[in-house]
């Protein structure tokens, strides 16, 4: 299997665990890639591991090779806290596969796959395991919007009819009201998600999908259905979670006229020169399987399921990614892998060269809710698609104030604490542990100690 970590560089060897089938010669089973390139005065290292044969993992290879001094000293982080993490979340069967990435000051300074992506097939987790990535989409599509905006085609104080003529959802007594594409951007359009309501809820009544669920939906029909809901407040005036992101997709659509991954696709991956995260899976083989929290372990997602959340339910379709006829929801369509969501989170801390300039950066990573707004728990605020870290204290929390994060209810987790110069991808597929569960928080807790 995959290198489960990369350890410090310097004067570190690397050991290397790896199956051997039986067999086959070990030559024929497995061959070692390593693309070093050079950014910012810094090697970076990927380790790829291809096997050309089964595997039975049960023998291990030690395996050293020296790595190159960094052009600057990286100050690293300690992996026993890390693998503790994640081995307890393993043993406890809290989780059932996990991909855990971490960069330091532009170094991927630890990196492990780890248990089963299809615990049924007994397909092990690798470091190119394909994800549902569910809201791990928002800050991808919040970037693509604000490439938009620096091309001068897309204004954050535009109203979003000169894109979507008939999104007109009123208020409750009835008044229209002016949604901005700022306000899609920071969740304070007035907007909801229908598994946030209980199950008489207007959006419940009204049908709409919340971009997880009803394979076969196109966008018109569900911005319909939307729009006919009221709105939970005015624009501007409070912050509530929402399909904000899926109407910017709209209009990242009707703005480039192609679909919304096709816009992603030119904006966001291919100058990062990313192929693996899209609206669709292009190696299925690499997709893992989707579980829910269960006991005495996860159970694994049919072809639909339901999971009660907050005040409603929250429904999946894991086969919605399959569906070409699936709008591609701006909120929770995309799949992709971690090293993908790394390199693009990371591309955000180092100021956003070569998608986005520093001010706007600077701006996306602000608290646009400026406190005045109860947002997802106290102590923190929200950006340009992610929330931010206002009150370190208040919020109880171990990131640096400014820290950005989010994370998708597939089971997955990030933060960038630029700060630190830190930045840490956990994608699983286990929802909801992966998200909000305990192994989050004994995971943040490892990074910072180990630092």
């Amino acid at each position: 299997m995959l290198p489960e970590r990369v350890p410090r560089g310097g004067k570190n060897r690397l050991a290397i665990e790896c199956g051997r089938a039986s067999t086959l010669p070990r030559r024929r089973i497995f061959r070692l890639l390593l693309i070093f390139h050079n950014s910012h005065s810094r090697n970076n290292l990927r380790l790829d591991l291809f096997r050309n044969g089964h595997c039975d993992y049960t023998r291990f290879c030690p395996m050293s090779l020296p790595l190159e001094n960094s052009a600057r000293p990286s100050r690293g982080i300690a992996a026993t806290g890390l693998d503790a993490a994640i081995d307890s979340a393993l043993a406890d069967k809290r989780l059932v596969g996990a991909v855990v990435l971490v960069a330091r000051d532009g170094e991927l300074v630890y990196a492990r796959a780890a248990g089963l992506a299809d615990r049924e097939n007994k397909m092990a987790t690798r470091e190119d395991t394909i994800f549902r990535l569910a809201s791990v989409t928002k800050p991808i599509v919040a970037i693509t919007a604000m490439r938009l905006v620096e091309q001068g085609r897309i204004g954050l104080d535009d109203p979003i009819t000169k894109w979507l003529p008939e999104f007109r959802p009123r208020l409750p007594d009835g008044a229209e009201a002016v949604i901005r594409i700022r306000h899609l951007l920071t969740h304070t359009s007035g907007l909801g998600y229908s598994f946030a309501e209980e199950q008489d809820g207007p959006y419940h009544r009204a049908g709409v999908s919340d971009g997880l669920d009803t394979p076969g939906r196109s966008l018109d029909d569900n911005l319909k259905r939307l729009a006919s809901a009221p709105l939970l407040f005015a624009p501007g005036e409070s912050w509530r979670y929402s399909l904000a992101m899926d109407v910017l997709g709209g209009i990242i659509e009707k703005e480039t006229g192609g679909a919304l991954g096709d816009a992603v696709a030119d904006l966001v991956m291919k100058p990062l020169g990313l192929s693996d995260t899209a609206f669709s899976v292009r190696d299925r083989r690499r997709l893992a399987a989707a579980y829910v929290n269960g006991a005495p372990e996860p159970q694994r997602m049919g072809d639909e399921a339901t999971l009660p959340i907050l005040d409603g339910m929250i429904r999946f379709v894991p086969g919605r990614i399959f569906d070409p006829a699936s709008y591609h929801s701006g909120g929770a369509g995309m799949a992709g892998t971690a090293s993908d969501v790394l390199a693009i989170l990371e591309t955000v801390r180092k100021g956003g060269a070569p998608l986005l300039s520093a001010d706007t950066v600077k701006v996306m990573m602000a608290d646009q809710a400026g406190g005045n707004m109860q947002t997802q728990q106290a102590g923190f605020g929200f950006g340009f698609g992610w929330s931010v870290v206002a009150d370190p204290g208040v919020a109880q929390v171990p990131f640096s104030a400014g820290t950005i994060k989010w994370g998708g209810v597939y089971g997955h987790s990030w933060f960038v604490d630029a700060e630190k110069g830190l930045t840490v991808v956990a994608l699983t597929n286990t929802t909801l542990e992966g998200m909000w569960g305990q192994f989050t928080t004994d995971l943040a807790k490892a990074v910072y100690a180990g630092i």
